[in-house]
């Protein structure tokens, strides 16, 4: 077996992966590396390409500069890693803007009818230019007695992300613990935990008090909480960084992004995604699987 691998994933299941696969296989020969036989995943859709003799990290960013991938490039993600344990045994994932499409503080600011300044904050926060609780707190401060109604109104909106049960049933059916974490509010992530079928939430609590917002609890989950989840969980179940998969798409996810064994930035924002070591920009999370090595088949609701 060869030591490391390439996966590349069209952005939709009907794309043709092949000239991809062929121009990905040119950048990493042109530097060196011995190809193995190109092993189809999804028929068109994604396709492995085990390799020898190059560093993984190298031939990513070859692959990625060859093929001019990135959020305007061609529809297909690429990510290039050892080919030993793949399969994760711990899945860490964060929730808004990952497994759903929302960031709930938009939706409930758009119900109140102060989106713009919400949407403001929010996007300077997982854009990494402002402290994350800092903003968490000015967007809190800002729905101070509203009222509470505004949050079932807000979970009615809600948007799964394509691929999202796939990930979380796929993973679990072959003995992966996977944990929900979110800088958002539990109200939101227990729901969409028991939907996704998670094992297990880990969330802010936001007060509520005589029918109103009043505010969040202390402490808040920050980025240094989310990665010290990552490994208190991997300890309590005896598992090796190696084996977490951590995915989400903002500034706070990047510590357990690096952390993980496989850490992905998924959809993420400008100045996050270059400073994660892999990058989901058009696929849907099934891609998260095929990173993984998974085949069409073995995906639960594939």
């Amino acid at each position: 077996m060869a030591a490391s691998v390439l996966t590349l994933i069209a952005a939709e299941a009907e794309a043709d992966t092949e000239p991809w696969a062929d121009a990905a296989a040119r950048a990493l020969e042109r530097l060196g590396a011995q190809l193995d036989a190109t092993e189809r995943l999804a028929p068109r859709h994604a396709v492995d390409i085990p390799f020898d003799g190059l560093d993984p990290d190298q031939a990513e960013a070859a692959v990625r500069a060859g093929l001019k991938l990135g959020f305007d490039g061609p529809p297909v993600d690429a990510l290039a890693q050892p080919a030993a344990g793949r399969r994760k045994r711990l899945l860490l994932s964060d929730m808004e803007s990952t497994v759903i499409a929302n960031e709930m503080l938009v939706e409930i600011a758009a119900l109140a009818g102060i989106e713009k300044p919400i949407a403001e904050i929010t996007r300077r926060a997982m854009n990494d230019e402002i402290d994350f609780t800092t903003a968490l707190k000015e967007r809190v401060a800002l729905l101070r007695d509203r009222p509470a109604a505004l949050l079932d109104r807000a979970a009615r909106r809600i948007r799964i992300t394509a691929g999202a049960a796939a990930m979380v049933a796929t993973m679990r059916k072959h003995g992966a613990l996977a944990v929900l974490i979110s800088g958002g509010f539990t109200v939101f992530t227990d729901p969409v935990a028991c939907t996704l079928g998670f094992d297990r939430a880990v969330a802010n609590r936001l007060l509520v008090e005589d029918g109103k917002i009043a505010g969040v609890a202390e402490p808040i989950l920050t980025r240094d909480s989310k990665l010290a989840t990552l490994t208190r969980m991997a300890a309590e179940h005896s598992l090796k960084l190696a084996e977490t998969l951590a995915i989400g798409d903002g500034a706070n996810d990047l510590p357990m992004i690096g952390a993980a064994g496989l850490g992905i930035a998924f959809h993420s924002h400008p100045n996050v995604a270059p400073r994660a070591r892999h990058r989901i920009d058009h696929a849907d999370l099934t891609a998260a699987l095929y990173a993984q090595g998974y085949r069409r088949d073995e995906i639960v609701g594939g």
